[in-house]
């Protein structure tokens, strides 16, 4: 009698390798379990006293596409992240801390017997009510877009966030690069696209400027550097060469003249092309690809700068900038096709020869941030929070609404939905405080990383919020209040609206997905080694 081993359920229905887990073992405990792993990696990087991990960030975004992240319930919340950043361009460490502790306060509930099902409606409700009672906690809108004082007001704690200590300095160049790009009577059409950054080592953080234009990391190709004048432009997405064919081809000379009469059509038709180019008033070239040596002799006999752009995005956005547009062919442009720029000039910066193109109108089509610091990654970090700056602008011209922040939003909402909370019958009320304690993780995590007790601090927190002139009373994370107390009204700590609100829906809803599911089944992981996430090396522009 042959001996019959036990197999796993499902066994003949799937792949060998995968994993299954069911409810009955557990599964809604080991998900709330791995979500609370990866939300205690990001914790300690809330607030301007965070701190910072492995990667020398303290950006959660950037955490998270670092890290391979293969458990389903976890890839939730990371995609719920990951969303956050896409619609609001910040808050996205909010909705991972928010997220986690929704599930880790639900493991309570499951442990007294509750259902899932009962706790997401709990949940759900609490969630309406909280993002009603949000409606009324504002302490301001801005109305006027193009004061910088306003501008301050949302850039600063943002920054703040990342940058502690430089937030001042950077908001004042975000501040300044936005103004250059914003459009006066309709601030809608705001880009964030329009602000670009580019990173020079050397110096300091204090040597940074806005420049008015676009900034290329490499000089013209041929002599002519400056042009000081304003100029027409042409930009070619091809190569600017004579196009060679793939096949080889063989050629027998006899004699010297046969030499010398080879490569004569090919400078003729070469003289021929960038003459009629210069004749069509164009005195810049920008290439695609690259520009061959021939043709480079004839640009400058000319008098005509050249400049290589590998980037397709570059492309696109000098494009924008000149008014022109991108020819997949080599020839002298029509007059609609042809752009204009201002000035172009090569300056050094730090050891660095760049090339800038410079506009001299009060509204640009493109400001660049040009930014200085000793490291790669203190530059990397310094790039994160000026686009988290420059995302905030975008959110404040869709909802211009300001919540008071360092944690007094979420101790208003701790005190205001525990109340209802109370007022609701049955198991529900149960989820519903849960769902409202779920909130002191933020004032709590900000008093522990500025060095606080929260069991002192905490406390003082909800009895001014039990008042009802506490509203606008945060964490003090300088110690410059004995109580670690203060009105965040007299810093000018503000949160975004829209994008708490945002926040506050997405947390919950990956909490209650990953509630609801009762089984999970993970294939087999394909083998093979993995492409590495990180950019190419040598690409300054990473975030194309």
């Amino acid at each position: 009698m042959s001996l019959r081993l036990p197999q796993a359920p499902n066994a003949g229905l799937f792949k060998q390798g995968y994993t299954s887990q069911s409810n009955a073992d557990g599964a809604v405990n080991r998900n709330i379990a791995a979500c609370r792993e990866i939300t205690n990696m990001v914790l300690s990087s809330i607030g301007p006293c965070d701190l910072q991990k492995v990667f020398i960030t303290n950006d959660a975004a950037t955490m998270l596409h670092e890290l391979d992240v293969v458990h389903p319930a976890v890839k939730l919340l990371v995609m719920a992240s990951e969303q956050q950043e896409l619609e609001m361009g910040d808050g996205t460490n909010l909705v991972l801390v928010l997220a986690g502790e929704f599930l880790n306060v639900s493991e309570k509930l499951l442990t007294l017997g509750l259902n899932p099902t009962e706790i997401i409606q709990g949940y759900q409700l609490a969630s309406k009510f909280a993002l009603q009672t949000i409606e009324e906690l504002s302490v301001g809108e801005i109305d006027d877009l193009l004061s910088v004082e306003n501008l301050k007001k949302v850039i600063k704690p943002v920054i703040a966030s990342k940058q502690y200590g430089s937030e001042d300095f950077i908001s004042d160049l975000v501040s300044e690069a936005v103004l250059n790009v914003l459009p006066p009577k309709n601030t809608k059409q705001f880009n964030v696209d329009s602000v670009r950054v580019v990173k020079i080592m050397g110096s300091s953080l204090e040597n940074s400027q806005v420049i008015k234009g676009m900034v290329f990391p490499n000089q013209p190709e041929g002599h002519i550097k400056n042009l000081k004048t304003r100029s027409k432009v042409v930009v070619f997405t091809s190569p600017f060469d004579i196009s060679q064919t793939e096949t080889k081809g063989t050629v027998l000379l006899h004699n010297a003249q046969e030499m010398l009469d080879f490569s004569k059509g090919e400078e003729a038709q070469l003289d021929q092309l960038v003459k009629e180019i210069y004749d069509s008033g164009v005195r810049v070239v920008i290439a695609g690809s690259g520009v061959g040596e021939l043709a480079q002799h004839y640009l400058d006999r000319y008098g005509i700068l050249t400049l290589k752009v590998s980037s397709k995005f570059d492309l696109r956005r000098i494009c924008r900038v000149c008014g022109a547009t991108p020819l997949p062919r080599l020839g002298a442009p029509m007059p609609e096709e042809m752009g204009d720029i201002d000035i172009i000039e090569t300056k050094e910066i730090g050891g660095d020869r760049v090339t800038i193109f410079r506009q001299e109108d009060d509204i640009t089509r493109t400001s660049t941030i040009v930014i200085r610091g000793a490291t790669k990654n203190s530059l990397d970090d310094i790039e994160r929070a000026i686009d988290d700056g420059v995302a905030a602008i975008k959110g404040l011209t869709q909802d211009g609404r300001l919540l008071p922040g360092a944690g007094a939003v979420e101790a208003e909402l701790v005190h205001r939905i525990t109340q209802y909370g109370e007022r609701t019958p049955g198991l529900l009320q149960l989820a519903i405080k849960q769902y409202a304690n779920a909130f002191e993780v933020i004032p709590r995590t900000l008093a522990e990383t500025s060095g606080l007790d929260p069991t002192e601090v905490l406390p003082r927190l909800y009895s001014k919020h039990s008042t009802p002139e506490g509203l606008s009373f945060g964490i003090d994370i300088d110690g410059d209040s004995s109580n670690g107390v203060k009105d965040i009204n007299d810093e000018g700590i503000y949160d975004l609206f829209s994008a708490k609100k945002f926040a506050i829906a997405a947390a919950t809803e990956a909490a209650t997905t990953v509630l609801s599911v009762d089984q999970i089944i993970m294939a087999k992981r394909a083998g093979g080694p993995q492409v590495p996430k990180q950019p190419r090396p040598g690409n300054w522009d990473q975030a194309d």
